[in-house]
């Protein structure tokens, strides 16, 4: 690979494991002339690494600096490996790739306090050394440094793809945390998360179901949704913040849940129904306080698969029309792996990456650190 700089319409690779750490998504990607979406694919995580990771993201395992090294370590290479059967698939080679934006593994996220900090991990040297490709990485940490949540950093994109001149829009992404995209129709940008999408509803379907998710929601509709437990946990401080403000895993975990007594005497399947309702109830929310004239939602996502989900979102959200992305070309299931190709282009093209109206940081940042590719040395 020679040091010759590529130019800006090359390709990029864009890779994200979400909150649920379901697997590592994989996008291949051009922005010139327009954003396209050239292939993608999952990678699964190792099971046991996949159970270590969300012990210790949901505070259940401790863990000291060797381990916590040797895991930066494991993620890495696993990413890399993602990386290095996206371009097998689809017949490319490192030389075709400008660079990858590398989101990481979120392990923690604590915007607030007098030293916030959020945590990623997957070593981006080890994947530039492995892949050959220049990898840019750790997004978050700039905007916290100058004041912001750090998240959600999707708004910038979306407002870059799916912006609607003259119409007000919401995107909505459904991953382990809901996140929602306000497009104005003057062209200011909103944005902050919800609180819990399917995180919970994936959580509580493993332990009950053995199975990591509720297949277009058939568990929720064996039960019941609860009333009294849905009011308990909508009581929750986070639900009442206004923006900026952003959540994770590591608060809206499974403990969060048993935290209130009642979840205990409802049977589990009514459990899962009132989680559903509690995503529902949480969106339907934030839309009407803070999107109230957007004529559609846009929804990316995993949680876009789940029927009853969207169902019930549409009639709560009605008459806004809800709507998967695909129906703007834009891949559901990737939407964020793209969304961070395109900030690692930005990265590298000087631009900024954040949107202070979004996080709340004190102004826009260059977002990411470029960790370089091996080069040839005399």
């Amino acid at each position: 690979m020679t040091a010759t700089r590529q130019p800006a319409d090359g390709l990029y690779v864009g890779l994200i494991s979400g909150t649920s750490a379901d697997g590592i998504d994989a996008a291949l990607c051009r922005f010139e002339p327009q954003p396209q979406l050239l292939g993608a694919l999952t990678h699964p995580w190792p099971d046991a690494l996949r159970s270590r990771m969300l012990a210790i993201a949901q505070s259940e395992e401790p863990v000291d600096l060797d381990a916590f090294g040797r895991l930066d370590s494991a993620i890495g290479d696993c990413f890399a490996d993602a990386v290095q059967a996206l371009l097998a698939a689809h017949d490319r080679t490192a030389d075709d790739i400008r660079a990858i934006g590398s989101h990481g593994q979120t392990l923690r996220h604590r915007p607030d306090g007098e030293h916030a900090f959020t945590l990623q991990l997957g070593n981006p040297w080890l994947i530039a050394e492995r892949c050959g490709i220049d990898t840019v990485a750790d997004f978050r940490r700039a905007d916290m440094a100058a004041g912001g949540q750090g998240a959600p950093l999707m708004p910038a994109f979306h407002a870059a793809v799916l912006a609607a001149p003259g119409r007000t829009r919401g995107v909505l992404n459904l991953g382990g945390i809901g996140n929602l995209t306000v497009l104005d129709a003057d062209g200011s940008v909103r944005g902050f998360d919800t609180g819990p999408a399917n995180g919970l509803m994936d959580a509580w379907c493993q332990r009950h179901t053995g199975q990591p998710f509720d297949s277009d929601g058939v568990f929720a509709a064996q039960g019941k949704c609860d009333d009294a437990l849905l009011a308990q946990w909508l009581s929750d401080p986070y639900f009442a913040l206004p923006p900026p403000k952003s959540t994770g895993r590591e608060y809206f975990h499974l403990e969060w849940l048993e935290s209130h007594p009642r979840a205990a005497a409802l049977a589990p399947a009514d459990v899962q129904a009132t989680l559903l309702a509690l995503t529902v109830r949480s969106v339907a929310d934030a839309v009407h306080a803070h999107a109230g004239t957007a004529s559609d939602i846009l929804v990316c996502g995993g949680g876009v698969h789940n029927r009853a989900l969207m169902d019930a979102l549409a009639q709560a959200l009605a008459p806004r029309e809800v709507h998967s992305t695909a129906m703007m070309g834009v891949d559901p299931d990737y939407m964020e792996a793209m969304g961070f190709a395109w900030l690692a282009r930005q990265h590298l093209e000087g631009l900024p990456g954040n949107l202070p109206s979004v996080t709340g940081a004190r102004g826009k940042r260059l977002l990411g650190s470029l960790h370089r590719a091996p080069r040839p040395f005399a």
